[in-house]
Protein backbone atom coordinates (compact mmCIF):
# COMPACT_ATOMS: atom_id res chain seq x y z
CA UNK A 1 0.00 0.00 0.00
CA UNK A 2 1.52 3.12 -0.90
CA UNK A 3 0.66 6.57 1.44
CA UNK A 4 0.11 9.61 0.02
CA UNK A 5 2.62 12.43 0.82
CA UNK A 6 2.38 15.76 3.21
CA UNK A 7 -0.11 17.84 2.84
CA UNK A 8 -2.53 15.21 1.08
CA UNK A 9 -1.75 13.50 4.65
CA UNK A 10 -1.39 15.04 7.66
CA UNK A 11 -0.45 11.65 10.56
CA UNK A 12 -1.62 14.77 12.84
CA UNK A 13 -5.18 15.20 11.68
CA UNK A 14 -5.71 11.92 13.38
CA UNK A 15 -4.23 13.18 16.69
CA UNK A 16 -5.78 16.66 17.20
CA UNK A 17 -8.58 15.72 20.14
CA UNK A 18 -9.34 13.02 22.30
CA UNK A 19 -12.44 12.06 20.54
CA UNK A 20 -11.02 11.35 17.38
CA UNK A 21 -7.67 9.50 18.60
CA UNK A 22 -10.07 7.27 20.65
CA UNK A 23 -12.22 6.61 17.34
CA UNK A 24 -9.46 5.08 15.44
CA UNK A 25 -7.37 3.47 18.35
CA UNK A 26 -6.25 0.28 17.63
CA UNK A 27 -5.63 -1.52 20.88
CA UNK A 28 -8.33 -1.31 23.71
CA UNK A 29 -7.88 -2.32 27.48
CA UNK A 30 -10.92 -2.98 29.64
CA UNK A 31 -11.25 -3.95 32.81
CA UNK A 32 -12.40 -7.76 31.55
CA UNK A 33 -8.53 -8.26 30.50
CA UNK A 34 -7.35 -8.01 34.45
CA UNK A 35 -6.45 -10.48 36.59
CA UNK A 36 -5.63 -9.86 40.09
CA UNK A 37 -2.93 -11.60 42.19
CA UNK A 38 -3.89 -12.19 45.71
CA UNK A 39 -1.80 -13.78 47.94
CA UNK A 40 -3.52 -15.18 50.93
CA UNK A 41 -1.85 -16.39 54.37
CA UNK A 42 -3.11 -17.91 57.89
CA UNK A 43 -4.50 -15.93 60.92
CA UNK A 44 -7.03 -13.96 61.64
CA UNK A 45 -7.80 -10.37 60.77
CA UNK A 46 -4.83 -9.68 58.34
CA UNK A 47 -4.13 -7.09 56.14
CA UNK A 48 -0.14 -7.31 55.69
CA UNK A 49 2.16 -5.34 53.90
CA UNK A 50 4.69 -6.76 51.88
CA UNK A 51 7.86 -4.25 51.68
CA UNK A 52 8.65 -4.78 48.44
CA UNK A 53 5.48 -4.64 46.50
CA UNK A 54 4.15 -0.98 48.01
CA UNK A 55 0.52 -1.60 47.56
CA UNK A 56 0.48 -5.15 47.58
CA UNK A 57 -0.66 -7.09 50.84
CA UNK A 58 -1.15 -11.10 52.15
CA UNK A 59 -4.74 -11.46 53.44
CA UNK A 60 -6.17 -13.76 56.25
CA UNK A 61 -9.07 -15.87 54.97
CA UNK A 62 -11.68 -13.32 57.00
CA UNK A 63 -10.34 -10.65 55.07
CA UNK A 64 -10.29 -12.37 51.69
CA UNK A 65 -14.05 -12.23 51.11
CA UNK A 66 -14.25 -8.22 51.94
CA UNK A 67 -11.26 -7.07 49.83
CA UNK A 68 -12.41 -9.73 46.59
CA UNK A 69 -15.83 -7.74 47.16
CA UNK A 70 -13.88 -4.76 46.20
CA UNK A 71 -12.36 -6.14 43.30
CA UNK A 72 -15.52 -7.33 42.01
CA UNK A 73 -17.37 -4.17 42.77
CA UNK A 74 -14.42 -2.40 40.57
CA UNK A 75 -15.41 -4.77 37.51
CA UNK A 76 -12.32 -7.32 37.85
CA UNK A 77 -13.93 -10.63 36.74
CA UNK A 78 -10.61 -13.43 37.94
CA UNK A 79 -8.36 -13.15 40.61
CA UNK A 80 -4.76 -15.89 40.96
CA UNK A 81 -4.78 -17.54 44.83
CA UNK A 82 -1.26 -17.51 45.93
CA UNK A 83 -0.44 -18.94 49.25
CA UNK A 84 2.32 -17.62 52.32
CA UNK A 85 2.61 -21.60 53.61
CA UNK A 86 3.93 -21.84 57.08
CA UNK A 87 7.31 -23.15 57.60
CA UNK A 88 6.33 -26.13 59.62
CA UNK A 89 3.67 -27.30 56.66
CA UNK A 90 6.64 -27.27 54.10
CA UNK A 91 8.86 -29.61 53.83
CA UNK A 92 10.94 -31.97 51.12
CA UNK A 93 7.97 -33.83 50.05
CA UNK A 94 5.66 -30.92 49.57
CA UNK A 95 2.56 -32.95 50.49
CA UNK A 96 0.98 -29.62 51.64
CA UNK A 97 0.41 -28.83 48.15
CA UNK A 98 -2.36 -31.91 47.40
CA UNK A 99 -3.91 -31.11 51.02
CA UNK A 100 -7.35 -30.10 50.07
CA UNK A 101 -7.52 -28.21 53.23
CA UNK A 102 -4.40 -25.89 52.47
CA UNK A 103 -4.93 -21.81 51.99
CA UNK A 104 -5.78 -21.88 48.69
CA UNK A 105 -8.09 -24.67 48.37
CA UNK A 106 -10.15 -23.42 51.60
CA UNK A 107 -10.11 -20.10 50.28
CA UNK A 108 -10.86 -21.10 46.93
CA UNK A 109 -14.41 -22.27 48.40
CA UNK A 110 -15.03 -19.86 50.36
CA UNK A 111 -14.49 -17.47 47.21
CA UNK A 112 -16.83 -19.85 44.65
CA UNK A 113 -19.17 -19.67 47.84
CA UNK A 114 -19.61 -15.89 48.26
CA UNK A 115 -19.09 -15.31 44.42
CA UNK A 116 -19.76 -18.17 42.13
CA UNK A 117 -19.70 -16.22 39.19
CA UNK A 118 -15.79 -15.15 39.83
CA UNK A 119 -13.15 -16.85 37.92
CA UNK A 120 -10.96 -17.83 40.43
CA UNK A 121 -7.17 -19.58 39.38
CA UNK A 122 -4.91 -21.57 41.29
CA UNK A 123 -1.01 -21.92 40.63
CA UNK A 124 0.00 -25.60 40.01
CA UNK A 125 3.50 -25.77 41.43
CA UNK A 126 5.61 -26.85 44.67
CA UNK A 127 7.50 -24.20 45.93
CA UNK A 128 4.94 -22.68 48.13
CA UNK A 129 5.01 -25.98 50.01
CA UNK A 130 8.48 -27.39 49.30
CA UNK A 131 11.38 -26.38 51.93
CA UNK A 132 14.46 -26.39 49.28
CA UNK A 133 12.26 -23.54 47.50
CA UNK A 134 12.23 -25.50 44.00
CA UNK A 135 9.08 -25.47 41.80
CA UNK A 136 10.15 -29.46 41.64
CA UNK A 137 11.20 -32.11 43.91
CA UNK A 138 14.87 -32.73 45.08
CA UNK A 139 17.34 -36.02 44.52
CA UNK A 140 20.51 -35.48 45.26
CA UNK A 141 20.54 -31.94 44.72
CA UNK A 142 18.87 -31.87 41.03
CA UNK A 143 15.40 -31.29 40.27
CA UNK A 144 13.40 -34.51 39.32
CA UNK A 145 10.95 -34.08 36.54
CA UNK A 146 8.77 -37.32 36.63
CA UNK A 147 8.39 -37.80 40.39
CA UNK A 148 7.51 -33.68 40.82
CA UNK A 149 5.19 -34.77 37.64
CA UNK A 150 3.11 -37.25 39.81
CA UNK A 151 3.10 -34.50 42.78
CA UNK A 152 1.63 -31.59 40.38
CA UNK A 153 -1.14 -34.24 39.32
CA UNK A 154 -1.81 -34.61 42.84
CA UNK A 155 -2.24 -31.13 43.08
CA UNK A 156 -3.99 -30.46 40.04
CA UNK A 157 -6.67 -32.66 41.18
CA UNK A 158 -7.18 -31.29 44.88
CA UNK A 159 -7.55 -28.02 43.32
CA UNK A 160 -9.88 -29.23 40.83
CA UNK A 161 -11.93 -30.27 43.53
CA UNK A 162 -11.95 -27.01 45.54
CA UNK A 163 -13.65 -25.72 42.45
CA UNK A 164 -11.01 -23.41 40.81
CA UNK A 165 -11.92 -22.52 37.27
CA UNK A 166 -8.25 -22.21 35.80
CA UNK A 167 -5.44 -24.15 36.75
CA UNK A 168 -2.09 -22.48 35.99
CA UNK A 169 1.14 -25.18 36.00
CA UNK A 170 3.96 -22.47 36.33
CA UNK A 171 6.65 -25.39 37.28
CA UNK A 172 8.36 -25.78 33.66
CA UNK A 173 8.02 -29.49 34.12
CA UNK A 174 8.54 -31.71 30.97
CA UNK A 175 5.11 -33.57 30.70
CA UNK A 176 3.14 -31.89 32.94
CA UNK A 177 0.07 -30.51 30.89
CA UNK A 178 -0.38 -33.69 29.62
CA UNK A 179 -0.32 -35.35 32.64
CA UNK A 180 -2.69 -33.40 34.47
CA UNK A 181 -5.13 -32.92 31.61
CA UNK A 182 -5.28 -36.48 31.35
CA UNK A 183 -5.89 -36.46 35.28
CA UNK A 184 -8.57 -34.08 34.85
CA UNK A 185 -10.31 -35.97 32.30
CA UNK A 186 -10.16 -38.98 34.28
CA UNK A 187 -11.50 -37.53 37.47
CA UNK A 188 -14.61 -35.82 36.12
CA UNK A 189 -12.85 -32.24 35.89
CA UNK A 190 -13.19 -32.40 31.87
CA UNK A 191 -13.93 -28.60 32.13
CA UNK A 192 -11.51 -27.34 33.86
CA UNK A 193 -9.26 -24.73 32.05
CA UNK A 194 -5.47 -24.95 31.84
CA UNK A 195 -3.58 -21.77 31.51
CA UNK A 196 -0.07 -22.82 30.92
CA UNK A 197 2.85 -20.64 32.13
CA UNK A 198 4.04 -22.16 29.06
CA UNK A 199 7.46 -19.61 28.31
CA UNK A 200 8.13 -19.07 31.94
CA UNK A 201 12.23 -17.46 31.73
CA UNK A 202 14.81 -17.62 34.39
CA UNK A 203 14.18 -14.42 35.21
CA UNK A 204 15.45 -11.81 37.74
CA UNK A 205 12.21 -10.16 37.69
CA UNK A 206 10.56 -12.70 40.09
CA UNK A 207 12.18 -11.58 43.33
CA UNK A 208 9.84 -9.79 45.17
CA UNK A 209 7.25 -12.83 44.96
CA UNK A 210 9.40 -15.00 46.30
CA UNK A 211 9.53 -13.01 49.13
CA UNK A 212 5.44 -12.55 49.36
CA UNK A 213 5.15 -16.85 49.44
CA UNK A 214 8.02 -16.85 51.73
CA UNK A 215 10.33 -18.31 49.32
CA UNK A 216 13.20 -16.07 49.29
CA UNK A 217 15.68 -17.69 51.66
CA UNK A 218 15.04 -21.07 51.52
CA UNK A 219 15.89 -21.99 47.19
CA UNK A 220 19.14 -23.42 46.59
CA UNK A 221 20.56 -23.24 43.55
CA UNK A 222 18.47 -21.48 41.05
CA UNK A 223 15.92 -22.50 38.55
CA UNK A 224 17.82 -22.08 35.26
CA UNK A 225 17.51 -25.99 34.70
CA UNK A 226 13.83 -26.01 34.33
CA UNK A 227 13.01 -22.64 32.94
CA UNK A 228 13.84 -20.97 29.97
CA UNK A 229 17.02 -19.32 29.02
CA UNK A 230 15.74 -15.61 28.44
CA UNK A 231 17.90 -15.41 25.52
CA UNK A 232 15.76 -17.82 23.77
CA UNK A 233 12.95 -16.94 21.54
CA UNK A 234 12.90 -20.69 19.31
CA UNK A 235 12.95 -22.45 22.32
CA UNK A 236 10.25 -20.46 24.03
CA UNK A 237 7.97 -21.12 20.69
CA UNK A 238 8.85 -25.03 20.85
CA UNK A 239 7.53 -25.01 24.84
CA UNK A 240 4.42 -23.24 23.61
CA UNK A 241 3.59 -25.49 21.01
CA UNK A 242 4.57 -28.23 23.13
CA UNK A 243 1.80 -27.20 26.10
CA UNK A 244 -1.18 -26.45 23.06
CA UNK A 245 -0.37 -29.79 21.60
CA UNK A 246 -0.41 -31.09 25.48
CA UNK A 247 -3.84 -29.67 26.26
CA UNK A 248 -3.44 -26.29 27.19
CA UNK A 249 -6.68 -23.84 26.77
CA UNK A 250 -4.44 -20.68 27.34
CA UNK A 251 -0.77 -20.38 27.63
CA UNK A 252 1.42 -17.38 29.31
CA UNK A 253 4.16 -15.67 29.05
CA UNK A 254 6.44 -14.41 32.38
CA UNK A 255 7.31 -12.22 32.84
CA UNK A 256 6.16 -9.79 30.67
CA UNK A 257 6.87 -6.20 29.80
CA UNK A 258 10.71 -7.57 29.08
CA UNK A 259 9.40 -10.39 26.59
CA UNK A 260 6.97 -8.54 24.68
CA UNK A 261 8.19 -9.67 21.04
CA UNK A 262 7.97 -13.25 22.62
CA UNK A 263 4.30 -12.63 23.44
CA UNK A 264 3.93 -10.82 20.14
CA UNK A 265 5.61 -13.94 18.43
CA UNK A 266 3.14 -16.61 20.28
CA UNK A 267 -0.16 -14.77 19.14
CA UNK A 268 1.17 -14.33 15.63
CA UNK A 269 2.25 -18.02 15.38
CA UNK A 270 -0.28 -19.85 16.73
CA UNK A 271 -3.43 -17.49 17.41
CA UNK A 272 -4.23 -18.98 20.66
CA UNK A 273 -5.34 -17.45 23.76
CA UNK A 274 -2.07 -15.63 25.25
CA UNK A 275 -1.90 -14.08 28.57
CA UNK A 276 0.95 -12.49 30.09
CA UNK A 277 2.32 -11.85 34.19
CA UNK A 278 3.29 -8.36 34.71
CA UNK A 279 5.61 -9.79 37.68
CA UNK A 280 6.21 -8.87 40.42
CA UNK A 281 9.81 -6.81 39.87
CA UNK A 282 8.33 -5.20 37.14
CA UNK A 283 5.27 -3.77 39.41
CA UNK A 284 7.92 -2.98 41.87
CA UNK A 285 9.93 -1.19 39.97
CA UNK A 286 6.92 0.78 38.53
CA UNK A 287 5.53 1.51 41.93
CA UNK A 288 8.74 2.25 42.88
CA UNK A 289 8.90 4.96 40.23
CA UNK A 290 5.33 6.03 40.79
CA UNK A 291 5.51 6.79 44.41
CA UNK A 292 8.90 8.79 44.11
CA UNK A 293 6.85 10.99 41.74
CA UNK A 294 8.77 10.16 38.62
CA UNK A 295 6.36 8.52 36.82
CA UNK A 296 2.76 9.23 36.38
CA UNK A 297 0.53 7.05 38.21
CA UNK A 298 -2.54 6.31 35.77
CA UNK A 299 -0.58 7.17 32.70
CA UNK A 300 2.25 4.35 33.37
CA UNK A 301 0.15 2.18 34.77
CA UNK A 302 -2.68 2.02 31.64
CA UNK A 303 0.24 2.47 28.86
CA UNK A 304 1.95 -0.90 30.37
CA UNK A 305 -1.33 -2.71 30.03
CA UNK A 306 -2.13 -1.69 27.01
CA UNK A 307 1.21 -2.48 25.65
CA UNK A 308 0.46 -5.97 26.50
CA UNK A 309 -2.90 -5.99 24.45
CA UNK A 310 -0.81 -4.19 21.76
CA UNK A 311 1.82 -7.07 21.61
CA UNK A 312 -1.40 -9.49 21.51
CA UNK A 313 -2.28 -10.46 25.04
CA UNK A 314 -5.94 -11.41 25.43
CA UNK A 315 -5.79 -10.96 29.25
CA UNK A 316 -2.93 -9.55 32.08
CA UNK A 317 -2.41 -11.10 35.47
CA UNK A 318 -1.03 -7.67 37.10
CA UNK A 319 -0.43 -6.42 40.52
CA UNK A 320 -1.84 -3.04 39.16
CA UNK A 321 -5.52 -4.61 38.47
CA UNK A 322 -7.35 -2.67 41.28
CA UNK A 323 -5.92 0.61 40.18
CA UNK A 324 -6.37 -0.15 36.39
CA UNK A 325 -10.03 -1.10 36.98
CA UNK A 326 -10.33 2.38 38.91
CA UNK A 327 -8.93 4.28 36.17
CA UNK A 328 -10.52 2.79 33.48
CA UNK A 329 -13.93 3.82 32.86
CA UNK A 330 -16.88 1.59 31.25
CA UNK A 331 -15.77 3.06 27.71
CA UNK A 332 -12.07 1.42 28.20
CA UNK A 333 -10.75 4.82 27.75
Amino acid sequence: MMLSNFPNRRGRRLRQNSGIRYLIRETRLSKSDLICPIFVREGENIIEKIPSMPGVYRYSLDTLVPYVEKLISYGILAVALFPLTPSKKKSSTCEEAWNPENLVNIATRQLKKNFPDLIVMLDVALDPYNSDGHDGLLLGGKVINDSTLLALEKQALVQAGAGADILGPSDMMDGRIKTIRIALEENGFKDTLIMSYAAKFASAFYGPFREAVGAQDLLKGDKKTYQIDPSNMEEAIREVEEDINEGADMVMVKPGMPYLDIISEVKRKFNFPTFAYQVSGEYAMLRGAIESNWLDKNKTIIESLTCFKRAGCDGILTYFAPDAALILDDSGR
